[in-house]
């Protein structure tokens, strides 16, 4: 019968052939050691209370332990000034931005920490977007390079970029600017004139706490005309005035695309890019994430502002920070563990697998936070327990992160 609607009761002998099995994903994930499960917090400080994965129930609380797994550095976002400007913000501004940033989302609280993100940043102008992951795939395909040069160890957000830019992408050895050379040199005697290229590097790795040659990076490529993007994420409010590796080593000038984020020192959430005047004119045109998203919410951005100016006028702030790197790693250092980095990250390498998760084993049973990363996060062979100390982890919690590690370690037979 004309306009009769099919029936969508398909029965017990429905044909799922076209259908998808998440029960395998998830029990081959499971197979091979690959599953993750959510762990609630009760709250975003130094110590927390967790939960096994309550699934869709109320999460079950333990014991108080001591976090060393956030990327929280500077301790700001449970801090009381951060706060009083958030909850100014929803009261004045609104708890969202309600619509597009090009329709009527722009506020003057996201003008306002864009101005103070290009002052830190000794840029012309930024631009903030919803998220950091937004900001890397945005940026990237609105660029539309011909070719992209990217370090072997990018974060997953700048990887993604590439691909979807649908840019060649050529990756070079970390942090070799030899490498790059030559790949350079490869690819303009296979024929690269008139292409665009784009070299992405990470200034701070977040999983090896080490940091980019920028300087030799700007080198190689403004011996061939390249553009330069510096991922900040894990640098940003760390250094003098707010600034990220690129401040402290004087490159602003030599390093066309300065991105970051506001979830990681800044205790917030999103992300931004810093450069020309021209370049943010551009990217608010052309970037699909900026374009086709929500306006990053005003609570946050007030509260990334805020951060920011905590980070560039309080140097007690980051003085604390250093002060419990350095005593960690020389802690754990002198107990014979191999620490790598260079950064408020600290890697403690013990290569296999097995003796990594192990090992965040016990020392999550001795109320040290601190899980193991191993492969695909991490090359093979290198599995390790990735520290992160906060500005807010007193002496007596850096001494007791150092005891779970002695007493772990001891018993394991890793040191």
């Amino acid at each position: 019968m004309s306009g009769e609607v099919p029936s969508t009761d398909a029965g017990p002998e429905a044909d799922t052939s076209h259908g998808f099995d998440p029960d395998t994903w998830v029990a081959t994930r499971k197979s091979d050691d690959l599953y993750r499960d959510l762990q609630p917090v009760d709250t975003v400080t130094a110590r927390a209370q967790m939960a096994p994965d309550p699934k869709g129930s109320e999460p079950e609380y333990g014991d108080e332990q001591i976090v060393f797994a956030a990327n929280n550095y500077l301790g700001l976002a449970h801090d009381e000034r951060v706060q009083a400007a958030t909850a100014e913000a929803a009261r004045k501004v609104g708890a969202g931005a309600g619509a597009s940033r090009l329709v009527t989302g722009d506020t003057g609280v996201h003008r306002a920490l864009e101005r103070d993100l290009a002052d830190a940043k000794r840029a012309e102008r930024a631009l903030v977007f919803s998220s950091g992951y937004a900001t890397n795939v945005g940026a990237i395909t609105a660029l539309d390079p011909n070719v992209v040069f990217s370090d072997e160890l990018n974060h997953a957000s700048i990887i993604d970029g590439c691909r979807l830019s649908e840019a060649e992408t050529v990756v070079y050895d970390h942090c070799d600017p030899e490498a790059l050379a030559a790949a350079m040199a490869l690819r303009e005697r296979e024929g690269g004139d008139n292409e665009q290229w784009l070299v992405l590097t990470d200034s701070v790795f977040s999983m090896g706490g080490d940091v980019a040659p920028i300087a030799d990076i700007c080198d190689v490529a403004e011996r061939y005309g390249a553009w330069v993007m510096v991922d900040e994420a894990h640098a940003t409010g760390l250094y003098e005035s707010g600034g990220g590796i690129v401040q402290r080593e004087g490159l602003e000038d030599r390093v066309h695309i300065q991105m970051g984020t506001l979830s990681k020192a800044l205790g917030s959430q999103g992300g931004y890019v810093a450069g020309s005047e021209v370049l943010v004119e551009h990217l608010l045109n052309a970037a699909r994430t900026f374009v086709f998203s929500t306006g990053l919410a005003p609570p946050a951005a007030s509260a990334a502002r805020e951060a920011l100016r905590v980070a560039r006028e309080d140097e007690r702030q980051r003085e604390r920070l250093w002060a419990n790197v350095d005593r960690l790693r020389d802690g754990l250092g002198s107990m014979g563990y191999e620490v790598w980095g260079d950064t408020q990250i600290l890697p403690v390498v013990v290569g296999d697998r097995a003796d990594a998760l192990a090992l965040g084993e016990r020392l999550r049973e001795h109320d040290v936070i601190a899980p193991a990363i191993r492969p695909p996060t991490v090359l093979e062979g290198t599995s390790r327990i990735r520290i992160a100390p906060m500005a807010t982890h007193t002496t007596e919690d850096v001494d007791a992160c150092l005891a779970a590690f002695q007493t772990a370690g001891s018993a394991l037979g890793l040191i």
